[in-house]
């Protein structure tokens, strides 16, 4: 790989080498290298720790009233093979990346070695670097992950959160009560509200059974303190 070619992806990755032979080796799949010690895998190992340390530190400061599960389940989706792909898409990885004859570039940088290119090239950057160079180009590259995962994780599992709270400090499981519903059979609304021990929450309306209780722990988390209105 030529000289201009290899400033140009240090320009994409906003990260200059002074080791210019170790972002080779980030590159270079195990169907080009000579032996798969001279390939990416092992970087590609050191690069999935590194990255999963740096996401759920950044987790754990950022979201102070998130139990161990949801914390877990944030960092379980963004650490995944497919939005590392995404990433490594999004970086135009795929015209960088040396891969042997045989194999479809635009094929294969939409899977598992785009994955683990994008993470031989975080464990390149921290060994070259170290930890706060890796840790700004994760933030840089995955920042827009992270927002979106929470948000996906606040949609789709209000009561996941309200039941593990609580499990763990009322050892109490949440119960949810059909209130009424309105409308013909094809296009019904359900209003329902969660009674946690003896206390009741405030109601929600959804098209659905489901979306009623999601909305339902939602306006429990609210109560209880566990979210701020401004968040979701």
């Amino acid at each position: 790989m030529d000289n201009k070619t290899l400033v140009r992806l240090e320009e994409l990755l906003g990260y200059h080498f002074k080791n210019r032979p170790l972002l080779v080796e980030s590159l270079t799949h195990s169907s080009h290298a000579p032996s798969r010690i001279h390939s990416n895998e092992r970087l590609e190992f050191l690069g999935d720790s590194v990255l999963a340390l740096v996401i759920c530190q950044t987790l754990f400061a950022r979201f102070p009233s998130y139990l161990e599960g949801d914390l877990t389940k944030i960092k379980s989706m963004l650490v995944s093979r497919k939005i590392c792909a995404k990433v490594a898409g999004s970086l135009g990885l795929q015209n960088f990346t040396i891969v042997g004859k045989g194999i479809d570039k635009t094929r294969a940088l939409s899977g598992s070695i785009a994955a683990g290119t994008l993470e031989a090239i975080i464990a390149a950057i921290y060994l070259d670097g170290g930890f706060a160079a890796a840790e700004q180009f994760i933030l840089k590259t995955f920042g827009d992950m992270i927002d979106k995962a929470d948000a996906e994780q606040h949609q789709e599992n209000f009561k996941s959160m309200l039941q593990q709270h609580a499990q763990q400090t009322e050892n109490e499981t949440p119960t949810y009560e059909l209130l009424d519903e309105k409308g013909p059979d094809h296009n019904k609304c359900f209003e329902i509200c969660v009674v946690l021990g003896h206390r009741r929450f405030p109601s929600a309306w959804g098209v659905t059974k489901k979306e009623a209780e999601q909305k339902a722990a939602m306006n429990a988390l609210l109560e209880i303190g566990l979210l701020e209105a401004e968040a979701i």
